[in-house]
């Protein structure tokens, strides 16, 4: 088994000539974790043990004990995605549903024209109450870091390839 003991966030990552390229496809509750075992992209055993607090993000990468660099994927799982309905709709009804996602402690990705949250039939069903859509999706999940976070947010693409400079969450 490979010990993997460094983060290093994808913004503050050097580049790496002849960096192996292996990846790790990890979804958002494994990525909040310090201490986890997972297979690498080159089916290697990897024990990783970093310091407690410490979130990875997508495009983030981890330094094994020999030196390999293995860039972290955020993997696709189930989520919420909410987003204005039709017409009808305004853009302060997304505003409004991160408002109370957030006084419920939700983590949230947020994105220009819709927000993300892990499946909960209780807040799908208020969101519905509120005149929002909610599909279920298989994507990325990388949500917002907090305000006090070093950055105070993070931003993703819609493809669901990270463009953050943040390794914390709130």
């Amino acid at each position: 088994m490979l010990i993997v003991n460094r983060h290093i966030p994808a913004a503050a990552a050097p580049a790496r000539p002849g960096a192996t390229g292996t990846r790790v496809r990890l979804d958002w509750d494994t990525r909040c974790k310090s201490r986890f075992d997972a297979c690498d992209s080159s089916d290697r055993h990897i024990a990783v043990i970093l310091p407690r607090g410490t979130v990875l993000r997508g495009g983030d990468s981890l330094i094994a004990e020999d030196g390999s660099d293995i860039v972290v994927e955020a993997a696709q799982q189930p989520l919420l995605r909410i987003q204005i309905t039709g017409t009808r709709g305004e853009p302060s009804d997304l505003v409004r549903a991160a408002y109370h996602l957030g006084n419920r402690h939700v983590q949230l990705e947020v994105q220009d024209d819709f927000l993300q949250i892990e499946p909960d039939p209780v807040l799908a069903a208020m969101l519905v109450r509120m005149g929002l859509a909610v599909t279920e999706v298989a994507a990325p999940f990388e949500p917002e870091a907090g305000a006090y976070s070093p950055s105070g947010h993070t931003h993703s693409n819609h493809d669901g390839h990270p463009d953050h400079d943040d390794p914390g969450h709130s």
